[in-house]
């Protein structure tokens, strides 16, 4: 076919579709030349069209542009920059190597994709990918909106999308297992625990490539592009599947009141350091998107310690991150972000640590931006060379919340008998108020965890002393040291009954901390049925069985399957678990939310270091709910006192985690009355006590 083309326009970046063709437009300030190469298929080894784009005639400013006439959706593109290859100043473009659009919302070519190729010197054009051109305004939502769901009443489940059905006997059709359609299949076994978010390990289209030798990247921290979603998780192979079946994904999560988070990394890409592949942004323009040591430019800062670091405060690098945003939840449907490593977005563009809240450009524009208004934004608040922010997002930004790692470390700690953990374990509990300084913040926005895709699974957190990454081809060097775990007595699995039956119950007793905190709870996708990654902590390069959900330990494990299930429907049918401020500590009855604590002794909490118990009374007197939690850390069993009750009423047993696993939750309905002042708590085990009408 004849091409005709006119300079275009500088706005909006990427392939937009008008009636008479597709405008594309590509920023890169240090380019000399762009080329735009158009494929007749999605795996042609060669461009059909090479369009050539001057910077006399098709370059406004820094934007390089062109409108195609004749062109639709569907059309296969992609760019070769031509500038300087001066490593020492900055600059790495390589006229030889096939680029993706940076605003691209499609990509094709995945069974012909090589990372070698886009490594080593020469043409890649044969083995890269290419973006393709799409027209958003085809899809039917059928009228699908937010679902704006308050942290208070939100139960997260941080689940990745190939792993919750790629197993052979999840019951999917084969052709759908590991994939966006696949999930879609399992949202009543989300609904029926109680599930009302899900956060999914990274959907934007990443290089499974980037692993060693012979393993593949599973979890999807290594992005390529920030506006597409992965193409191996659609069972729809279509151009354009990826898109509308993610799109069906989320419009069916809608429909069964459960909201979309998806985990996000702009913090570096899947370009590696100096020696990685040009795929995209490097080959762009380099000295733009990253940040480059000062002293050396050939050399990435490496923040992230995944060789480079995205340069996410740079006006340029900003407004990427802000549309793909904008895109996600506009288009997509999409209702929050989790930031990986957001620590890094508080870097300056050299890559400076910013210190007031004025200089943090990039969270500025995200939280005020109206598009992104009522959206769950949620922060990592930690980088690998060591900034630690946790309690610095939500102070700063009106809108954030952040996974708070001293939750998940502390409790750990104490389910586990370490001495001096009482006064943390006590602040946990009530919203960390330690880390959390804002009188008018949201508790919840603290995201409570126990376990996460990055650490030991619940069950191998009670198996395992060391971590056993053999597996992942790194002699053990990988995955974190400091897990905070106990075996109970045996490295790994046992047919040892005792031992079992103690992890079992330290399981429940860690499940019972988390659901009684204040804050929003999380819980990691498997560990309602004790899923094992045989003790790796780094399961990362893992795409098999290791990684996968089992679905036989639904049946295996239902019972412990029930006991989350029915916590999570406990605490959540209370105004208790729903307060937006942290409770107050108080003794007497006052006409609002409070707590007390306790010791063995009522009014007498055990503060010192070699202490291992607390109690606590939580009660809303406008609802009339009131509850009593004792908890033993302690190997031996102790005597709790209970607090004396008006006449007509009495403490009545809910949990006991010593108890067989069908028996530890009582019936709500047919609660165990306690008819005496005390309370025996067996050693390592959680109680809660429910004031009840006597009987």
């Amino acid at each position: 076919m004849d091409i005709n083309t006119r300079p275009g326009e500088s706005h909006p970046l990427g392939a937009t579709v008008y009636p008479e063709g597709v405008n594309f437009c590509l920023f890169s300030k240090h380019a000399t030349i762009v080329e735009l190469l158009l494929f007749e298929e999605s795996n042609a080894p060669q461009p059909s069209y090479v369009l050539v784009l001057e910077r006399q005639t098709n370059c406004t400013h820094y934007y390089w542009h062109i409108f195609v006439f004749g062109l639709t959706a569907g059309q296969v593109y992609a760019y070769r920059v031509h500038g300087p290859f001066e490593p020492e100043n900055g600059h790495r473009f390589d006229a030889n190597k096939v680029l993706l659009d940076p605003y691209g919302k499609a990509i094709v070519g995945s069974s012909i994709y090589n990372r070698s190729a886009a490594f080593q010197p020469g043409n890649n054009c044969a083995q890269a990918l290419r973006n393709v051109v799409i027209n958003n305004n085809n899809y039917d939502w059928e009228d699908d909106h937010p679902l704006r769901i308050p942290y208070s009443q939100s139960i997260i489940y941080e689940m990745h999308v190939r792993g919750f059905t790629r197993h052979p006997n999840s019951g999917v059709e084969p052709d759908k297992q590991g994939t966006y359609a696949g999930l879609i299949k399992k949202i009543p076994y989300l609904k029926s625990l109680g599930i009302t978010a899900v956060e999914l390990l990274p959907v934007h289209y990443f290089d499974s490539e980037d692993a060693r030798s012979g393993l593949t990247n599973y979890w999807g921290y290594s992005t390529i592009n920030f506006f597409t979603p992965h193409r191996i998780y659609s069972s729809d192979k279509s151009s354009l599947g990826p898109l509308n079946e993610f799109r069906d994904m989320v419009k069916a999560l809608h429909k069964a009141g459960i909201e979309v988070i998806l985990d996000v990394v702009f913090n570096h890409t899947a370009e590696g350091d100096e020696l990685g592949p040009t795929l995209c942004f490097r080959g762009i323009d380099n000295a733009t998107y990253y940040i480059l040591e000062a002293d050396n430019l050939a050399h990435y800062k490496n923040y992230s310690g995944c060789g480079n670091t995205f340069r996410g405060n740079h006006p340029i690098v900003a407004r990427l991150i802000l549309d793909s945003l904008r895109y996600w939840v506009s288009e997509m449907h999409v209702d929050g972000f989790r930031f990986d490593l957001a620590s890094i977005l508080t870097r300056d563009a050299s890559g400076t640590p910013i210190k007031d809240r004025q200089g943090l450009d990039l969270l500025w524009v995200v939280e005020s931006d109206p598009v992104l208004a009522g959206t769950k934004l949620i922060a990592e608040a930690w980088d690998a060379a060591g900034l630690y922010d946790v309690g610095r997002f939500v102070e700063l930004a009106d809108w954030f919340a952040e996974w708070n790692g001293p939750f998940r470390d502390d409790i750990r700690r104490f389910v586990k008998g370490d001495l001096g953990m009482v006064p943390s374990l006590a602040a946990r509990i009530i919203g960390s108020p330690d880390i959390y300084h804002r009188i008018d913040m949201d508790t919840n926005r603290s995201i409570n965890f126990i376990t996460c895709h990055d650490g030991f699974s619940l069950n191998d957190l009670v198996s395992y002393n060391e971590k056993h990454n053999e597996a992942n081809g790194e002699n053990n060097y990988d995955g974190c040291d400091n897990n905070f775990s106990w075996n109970c007595g045996v490295e790994g699995e046992t047919d040892d009954s005792k031992i079992n039956a103690l992890r079992l119950q330290q399981i429940k007793n860690f499940l019972t901390i988390l659901f009684l905190s204040q804050g929003t709870p999380m819980i990691l996708m498997g560990d309602e049925v004790s899923r094992t990654c045989k003790g790796n902590n780094n399961v990362y390069c893992q795409d098999n069985e290791l990684s996968w959900f089992d679905w036989d330990d639904v049946d295996r494990q239902f019972h412990l399957w029930c006991f989350v299930r029915k916590l999570i429907h406990f605490t959540q049918g209370l105004e208790l678990f729903r307060q937006e401020r942290r409770l107050e500590v108080a003794y007497i009855n006052l006409h609002h939310p409070q707590i007390s604590w306790h010791g063995t002794k009522l009014k007498h909490p055990d503060w010192s270091y070699h202490s291992r118990c607390l109690a606590f009374s939580v009660r809303h007197p406008d609802v009339d709910e009131h509850l009593h939690v004792m908890l033993n850390a302690y190997w031996k069993s102790l005597e709790f006192e209970l607090p004396v009750l008006e006449h007509g009423y009495c403490w009545h047993r809910i949990i006991d985690t010593a108890l067989p696993l069908s028996e530890s939750f009582c019936k709500l309905d047919a609660p165990y009355p306690v008819k005496t002042n005390s309370y025996h708590v067996q050693g390592r085990a959680s109680v809660v006590l429910m004031v009840k009408p006597s009987l």
